[in-house]
């Protein structure tokens, strides 16, 4: 059947596959070691700007394998989470291309990235109350920094699904495709992040990230300490040069 994750880079873009549609990109051991390795790839590439985490088959992820579970496996990475992960997601910024449902885990693994394109047809949920358990995946503590608390604890407790209509009225989805073309719309929101300078976006996405976890007295340092490094490099001197010769910027990274 092939590896369980793929990734293809091209364009400052890694798009990174879960790739079990017969069932229904469930995560398994093998895919969460999969996921965990192609981050590392991401980090590690100088040609990755930004990631785009898709599921083939028309869904994007049905949440952990429970045959997988029942012969002792666990879907999880020590230190990465669930998925390889949902505890330690990617410095740089990590789209996700939503078809079909983002169920229990994998609504998990959407709400880890920074970024949602998803199709109208997409659902996301958190059931594990349906069957007696705690969406301890980040989920529940990642859902109402997004949603509004009444409804993301209406999400939370009730195990129904949410639509990606629904979802992007509160803010929850950057954008909505049509069927079948959530994975083209990432791409397209991922090749305008992909352009811009590569230490100031990893630097931009660590400051945003941060920025709820905060204290405002120690926010600025924070802020400093993180954005001082790429007022110094090389990338900001040719953004500037690029702008005042109205040239697009040819970055290097350093």
């Amino acid at each position: 059947m092939g590896e369980s994750v793929l990734t293809e880079i091209a364009d400052g873009v890694a798009v990174i596959t879960i790739n079990r549609p017969e069932a229904r990109n469930a995560v398994d051991r093998s895919v969460a070691e999969g996921l965990a390795a192609a981050i590392d790839e991401l980090e590690e590439r100088s040609d990755a700007v930004i990631g785009i985490l898709t599921g083939a088959g028309g869904t994007f992820c049905a949440g952990m394998d429970l045959k997988a579970f029942t012969r002792g496996e666990r879907p999880s990475i020590p230190g990465r989470g669930f998925g390889g992960v949902t505890e330690r997601p990617p410095s740089k910024p990590l789209l996700a291309a939503v078809e079909g449902w983002a169920l229990a885990g994998g609504c998990e693994l959407a709400l880890s990235c920074d970024l949602i394109v998803a199709s109208r047809e997409a659902k996301f949920g958190l059931p594990e109350v349906k069957r007696g358990l705690v969406a301890a995946a980040g989920g529940l503590l990642r859902l109402p920094k997004t949603l509004p608390y009444q409804l993301a604890m209406e999400v939370a407790l009730t195990g129904d699904p949410l639509t990606a209509e629904v979802a992007h009225a509160h803010g929850l989805i950057n954008k909505i495709t049509e069927p079948g073309e959530a994975l083209n719309g990432a791409r397209e929101l991922a090749a305008r992040v992909a352009a811009n300078g590569p230490l100031a976006i990893r630097a931009t996405k660590q400051i945003v990230s941060g920025a709820v976890r905060w204290t405002d007295a120690e926010a600025f340092a924070q802020q400093r300490e993180i954005s001082s490094p790429v007022f110094a490099s090389a990338d900001a001197q040719e953004g500037a040069r690029a702008f005042a010769e109205k040239r697009k910027p040819v970055w290097r990274g350093e």
